[in-house]
């Protein structure tokens, strides 16, 4: 399913064309987006907003679904991933 979704919602050069309204497939792209920060690292809003407009335009609604959904959270202005699936290394 992820794929299919990902697939319907991501052009070819890898931004969003349109944000999903159906919940479920948000969290498919959402998790797909948390993915481009790094667990453990502290981001500004400025930093958070230039990795999201790279996805799409309107990076404010995407800032605040990862927030609202947990895959990121936010305090004092900082964000951190706090969500999302982790790729796990299999030759560790």
């Amino acid at each position: 399913m992820t794929e299919r979704v990902l697939r319907n919602f991501l052009a070819p050069d890898g931004r969003l064309h349109t944000i999903p309204s159906k919940h479920a497939k948000l969290l498919v792209v959402l998790d797909h987006l948390a993915q481009s920060f790094e667990p453990g690292q502290r981001y500004r809003e400025a930093e958070v907003d230039l990795v999201l407009r790279g996805f799409h335009d309107d990076h404010a609604a995407l800032r605040r679904y990862l927030v609202d959904n947990g895959f990121l959270t936010r305090e004092a202005g900082v964000y951190w991933r706090s969500g999302g699936t982790v790729d796990v290394d299999p030759d560790r």
